[in-house]
């Protein structure tokens, strides 16, 4: 084979692997922890005579990331059978004053670091294609000192206290996104929703700040909540702690996995690399 054939013949399987090589990706987890008993908060879809009712928490990402799935924890009704969960919907807010009205309508205290009046992505089990769930009971009896369900007002009225204690089956929700979430650099808040043939599903408190093994990251967020529909105090949010109860403030029992997705500068670094190699391995072929 002469030079110039061998020359091209290698120019051309380089490139050819360059193209078809997949860039390299980290693995991506978030973690609040396991719940640590202080309160459950309505997290629920609407039905006939029930307002949807919201309760997100945040994460942060540090770069552009495909999010599989997900984990949260919650109270389901003492003796709920498993089957009786008809619905799983997951929702991405990014923080106020993004996807918002801007200033807003004063019916709360702040919507200072709330979450968005409006999602920018969601999954919903009742959607083909968007996401599956299992669900495991973790404990069949389980205590949370408080918890917030119907007391969710406008101000002057946003401080009730709380709701008192609850007791229900404590269930691990195991979420799979058929469509992955694709987020850039950003903070997010994390909303899920179950909907029940009968009751209501509350998502139970971590530890604010995040200990181990869970995620630490500043700035934490507390909760928030928020009833939506006819009446009810969407686009707003109200704090969990700060507004409603006068305790914690609170984290909220969920996980995330998946994988980072390099950026263009690490195709620019491995093409640049390859480029080099190519160079160097011609220039001892033409010698």
């Amino acid at each position: 084979m002469n030079k110039r054939l061998m020359i091209t013949c290698m120019v051309t399987v380089c490139i050819a692997l360059f193209i078809a090589m997949p860039a390299a990706a980290d693995s991506f987890s978030f973690n609040t922890g396991s719940p640590d008993g202080l309160i459950a908060t309505l997290s629920r879809v609407a039905s006939a005579g029930k307002l949807e009712t919201e309760t997100a928490d945040d994460f942060v990402t540090t770069q552009a990331t495909s999010i599989n799935s997900a984990t949260f924890i919650g109270l389901l009704p003492l003796g709920t059978p498993l089957s009786n969960v008809m619905q799983v919907e997951i929702e991405l807010y990014h923080i106020f004053p993004i996807d918002s009205t801007n200033p807003p309508d004063g019916r709360v205290l702040t919507r200072m670091n709330s979450p968005s009046d409006n999602n920018f992505a969601a999954r919903d089990s009742k959607v083909p294609g968007q996401l599956t769930f299992t669900t495991t009971v973790l404990n069949p009896r389980f205590t949370a000192l408080n918890s917030v369900v119907n007391g969710i007002n406008p101000k002057p009225n946003q401080f009730t206290g709380g709701e008192g204690p609850v007791t229900g089956e404590e269930v691990q929700f195991n979420v799979t996104f058929t469509t992955p979430f694709i987020v850039g650099k950003d903070h997010i808040f994390f909303r899920p929703e179950v909907g029940l043939s009968s009751g209501d599903f509350l998502w139970l408190s971590t530890p604010k700040p995040i200990v181990s093994p869970g995620t630490p990251f500043n700035p934490d967020l507390q909760t928030w909540i928020r009833t939506d529909g006819p009446g009810a105090l969407a686009p707003d949010w109200e704090r969990i702690g700060t507004d409603v109860t006068h305790q914690g403030p609170f984290n909220a029992s969920f996980s995330l996995t998946g994988t980072t997705i390099p950026e263009p500068s690490t195709l620019l670094l491995l093409g640049t690399g390859l480029l080099a190699l190519v160079g160097f391995t011609l220039k001892k072929a033409v010698a």
